[in-house]
């Protein structure tokens, strides 16, 4: 088992070429070390080359307890990408992971709750009344991006200036997760929130001696905003308001449904939030689909209902 840590590193630099972001890149290498310091501690001692399948089974059990069903599934697929990099450096002849069946997710049941209007409006309320003048732009501009586009967390915290068309109102937004870029025009609410953070941003990265700074979102003492201190500070400010919250999460979950709500397609929904397949939309159809609502309103069932003025308009 001496080859698993160098194995582990050449598998890390790989999956870090990918442009995961480092804190991913953490978790799995904190996954491969658990799994094999749990493997080294096997005795008789394995062998890496004829390590025994009911082994990969035996770790999912330990791991698996008193954990979650998303973290379990979470943990399988991590173990069969390590294992698919094994055949391709020939140390196995098969992937034993892949046959590997994990447990049933249901997507509906892993929703984060949206953040209904009065929500928002508390959080608004929350973030303009913060101290200082230039936070209170900051925030304000978050929470419009953050509900108004529908941005991940990571897209947020990766924001330059050249992103931003103010001349055409749209961002363009990386395709580090899904594959492929994408361009999504900003409401007017949001266009708004940004000319007005625009110059207090100037002035602080003046005050700070940073103009060379080319990320949107900056910190008070002139830094980029990254995604630990978005989560952070969003997270306070639920706090002031009172309400209930979980993760940044939820202002996607947000987005999607309530323009759904709105009678936005389906396929409109998929490119504004960047989903590689529109089935990862469709979930947000049983929050919000007033398609289905205008469809069962069509249902022949309903003319048969007795209405005495059509009765009285056909005689």
């Amino acid at each position: 088992m001496h080859r698993w840590d160098r194995l582990q590193e050449r598998y890390i630099e790989e999956y870090r070429a990918r442009g995961r972001a480092e804190a991913t890149n953490q978790h799995v290498r904190w996954q491969l070390e658990d799994w094999g310091a749990w493997l080294k501690r096997r005795r008789p001692r394995v062998v890496l080359e004829r390590l025994d399948p009911q082994l990969h089974v035996d770790y999912l059990a330990a791991r698996s307890s008193f954990k979650a069903k998303s973290t379990v599934y979470g943990v399988l697929s991590k173990m069969r990408c390590f294992g698919d990099f094994l055949v391709r450096e020939e140390v196995w002849a098969s992937n034993p992971l892949r046959w590997m069946q994990g447990p049933k997710i249901i997507p509906y049941n892993r929703m984060q709750r949206r953040l209904d209007r009065a929500h928002l409006e508390a959080l608004w309320r929350a973030a303009a009344s913060a101290p200082g003048d230039y936070s209170r732009h900051l925030w304000v501009t978050v929470l419009a991006l953050l509900y108004g586009t529908g941005l991940r967390r990571g897209e947020l915290s990766r924001l330059t200036l050249d992103q931003i068309d103010r001349a055409d109102g749209t961002i363009r937004l990386d395709g580090r997760k899904s594959g492929c870029e994408r361009c999504v025009p900003l409401p007017e609410m949001v266009r708004r929130c940004l000319e007005v953070y625009w110059p207090a941003r100037h002035n602080r990265l003046e005050a700070t001696g940073r103009l060379s700074e080319t990320a949107l979102l900056v910190s008070c003492h002139g830094k980029r905003l990254s995604s630990e201190s978005i989560s952070n500070g969003v997270r306070r400010l639920a706090c002031r308001a009172q309400i209930p919250y979980s993760s940044l999460h939820q202002f996607r979950h947000s987005c999607a449904s309530d323009l759904l709500a709105a009678g936005v397609g389906i396929a409109d929904v998929q490119q504004i939030l960047g989903h590689a397949s529109v089935a990862t939309t469709v979930i947000y159809t049983h929050i919000a689909d007033p398609a289905r609502r205008a469809a069962m309103a069509r249902h022949p069932l309903n003319d048969w209902l007795y209405v005495p003025e059509r009765a009285e308009e056909a005689a």
